[in-house]
């Protein structure tokens, strides 16, 4: 049976794809298909093919389904700027409406595993009143929140997972991304946000010298999963 997630973090640089990416190489090291979709990405370079974004190529890499760049990614914006302001400057209006074809065919592709990244933290704004959250609302899926461990964390991490409870979605599980490892009694944090978090921990990513997708798959459990 096909499951699927969205993937969220904390804060924006939290380390959605390279947990993504992650989780992505651990499912096809287990036998699974996978697929992904980052639906809205700014910050993305000019080449010859169009506009391509860092994090998507990084997914579609690990997509064992034969995908294009734009089923991955549709809408790409050059800005590195929040991706409301970026569509909005080239007259693009970011709806949840606008996002979910693209996403529905990716998840009737009917991969074993698929993930779905957002942008940034859990209420990144879209055109109007609309957040990029309602699109997983909208889509009805898990999510695995991605913590960027660094001073603070536990703070956001606890009001995501709230927002996420109250937006009616699962909390699947939980990844701690060690982003500063200096940070101050670190083991105490990470029992903190165990403690809090209403979800298993899939694992506790290190800095890592290279944070290939076969190094952050190593640290992660992917059984640990609610399905």
């Amino acid at each position: 049976m096909s499951t699927a997630f969205f993937i969220a973090g904390t804060d924006t640089d939290a380390g959605k794809t390279t947990v993504a990416c992650g989780l992505l190489h651990a499912a096809r090291r287990a036998g699974l298909s996978t697929a992904a979709a980052k639906p809205v990405a700014s910050g993305c370079e000019a080449t010859p093919a169009g506009l391509r974004n860092g994090d998507a190529l990084a997914l579609l890499g690990e997509c064992s389904l034969a995908l294009d760049y734009a089923e991955v990614n549709p809408f790409a914006f050059a800005p590195a700027i929040a991706p409301h302001l970026a569509a909005r400057e080239v007259g693009v209006e970011l709806t949840v409406a606008a996002l979910l074809p693209a996403v529905r065919r990716v998840l009737a592709r009917g991969a074993d595993f698929t993930l779905v990244e957002g942008a940034g933290g859990w209420r990144v704004p879209l055109a109007g009143r609309e957040n990029l959250s309602d699109l997983a609302v909208a889509l009805g899926l898990p999510v695995i929140l991605v913590v960027g461990v660094r001073l603070g964390c536990i703070n956001h991490a606890v009001l995501t997972a709230e927002a996420i409870a109250r937006d009616g979605l699962e909390l699947a599980g939980w990844v701690a991304n060690v982003i500063d490892p200096r940070t101050s009694r670190l083991d105490e944090n990470l029992a903190a946000l165990a403690e809090r978090l209403p979800a298993p921990c899939l694992g506790r990513i290190p800095r890592l010298p290279e944070a290939s997708p076969a190094a952050v798959a190593a640290h992660l459990q992917l059984g640990a999963l609610r399905r």
